[in-house]
């Protein structure tokens, strides 16, 4: 009978810890590791404009919709469209996220976003992690066109997409000058920003022309209206200033 109970209580152990550990990843929630140590959720899973609005608009556009608890730019809802930016403005920061595109896809992820009546849209001051289809958008032919790439300046270290369909788990970390792509767990991009490097950098892409391109160490995040269906989820932010 002792030995049952042993077996019993080892099994509603074993249970409880397996129900604990798959609370810890829910979607769209933060641990009570991240909350200690300084993470800010920037999407719930049920509302994306408590954080997120269209670029020089109070809301986010129409064409940005919830699908199974992911942000998701529908090109066939209609109505109102544009990228849509984060409502905080971050310096140094780490920022999560995960990333998932149907067939033949493009988008992208934007840091520093200034936004200003001097600019129509944040690509016109902003760096890009590049989201892409690798196998069947024509960009992928373009070197620095590519998934994680850092977008025309820099290739990717590594090609490590994911098949289309899966999610893709990406970090981007600002930390002094220092910039770093991260996609699905390894190191794909790493540079300094604002000095001689960057400035040859933007020199020898299509932004050389650009006057605000770039150059703002603060500003929003961006997800990006490309027409093409992309969905976002697991977005938190930690900053580091």
């Amino acid at each position: 009978m002792l030995k049952q109970f042993s077996l019993t209580f080892l099994s509603v152990v074993l249970l409880t810890a397996c129900s604990m550990e798959t609370d810890d990843t829910v979607d769209n929630t933060l641990t009570e590791a991240e909350k200690a140590d300084g993470w800010e959720l920037l999407f719930d899973g049920n509302d994306i404009n408590e954080n997120w609005r269209g670029y020089k608009m109070e809301d986010a556009p129409t064409s940005w919709v919830i699908d199974d608890g992911a942000i998701f730019f529908n090109p066939e809802v209609g109505g109102t469209n544009g990228d849509i930016i984060s409502r905080e403005q971050y310096g140094q920061f780490e920022f999560a996220l995960e990333w998932k595109v149907a067939p033949g896809s493009n988008s992208g992820i934007f840091y520093h976003v200034v936004e200003s009546d001097q600019y129509e849209f944040p690509y016109e001051t902003a760096p890009e992690m590049q989201v892409l289809d690798n196998d069947l958008h024509p960009d992928a032919a373009f070197k620095q066109h590519r998934a994680g790439d850092l977008y025309d300046l820099m290739e990717s270290r590594v090609e490590n997409v994911v098949p289309v369909g899966q999610w893709n788990k990406v970090r981007i970390i600002v930390r002094g000058n220092t910039v770093q792509h991260w996609q699905n767990d390894e190191l794909v991009i790493e540079t300094t920003m604002w000095d001689n490097n960057w400035a040859a950098l933007i020199a020898d892409s299509k932004f050389a022309t650009w006057p605000g391109f770039a150059k703002s160490k603060i500003g929003h995040f961006a997800l990006q209206d490309h027409t093409d269906p992309v969905w976002f989820k697991n977005l938190k932010v930690k900053r580091l200033d």
